[in-house]
């Protein structure tokens, strides 16, 4: 029997080769594939748009990283509105693209908070008395507003927005 041969370093992969283990891969890989995916989106020697079409297989891969507990759902949201804000602000809005449109990045992140800015100030103003469950709750909020600070110089005045603004000054009360 012959060996076995090695195989391929995935950080050499083609955009194609990455979007095919994508699509035929689950469970902990995808993570693999998302950390290098947005590595090639982060490369300045890339031209833009290249970046973006690395960031898009990226968010691919994080979205397929979800397994229906609440803890996944943070964590993905977080690791998309991160990534998104990045592309938007590095590489510049793009209305034609929800992915890319700071105004949906807004309202994705007000779907995913679970709590408003009054109850959380509320609970985090005696946060450590609370039950660990709920500093968790707190923290999820704050790791989901991580991005507000970039994110409301792109949005047009509005209740979005008044929003968004609400939540950056909750988020410093937060631990």
């Amino acid at each position: 029997m012959g060996k076995e041969q090695p195989l391929p370093d995935p950080s050499t992969w083609t955009l194609e080769q990455m979007q095919s283990f994508i699509a035929s891969t689950s469970g902990k890989l995808l993570e693999t594939a998302r950390v290098l995916a947005q590595g090639h989106a982060y490369a300045r020697d890339r031209p833009g748009e290249d970046r973006r079409r690395w960031a898009k297989l990226s968010l691919l891969a994080n979205r397929g990283l979800l397994d229906g507990t609440e803890t996944s759902r943070v964590r993905v949201a977080q690791q998309e509105f991160m990534l998104r804000m990045w592309v938007i602000e590095q590489l510049g809005p793009d209305d034609t693209d929800p992915d890319w449109n700071p105004e949906a990045l807004a309202v994705d992140t007000l779907a995913a908070l679970t709590l408003t800015p009054a109850r959380a100030a509320a609970l985090a103003d005696g946060w450590r008395d609370l039950p660990v469950g709920d500093i968790l709750v707190l923290r999820w909020q704050k790791n989901l507003t991580a991005h507000l600070e970039w994110l409301v110089g792109h949005l047009a005045p509005g209740p979005v927005r008044e929003a968004l603004v609400t939540w950056a000054e909750t988020r410093r009360l937060l631990p």
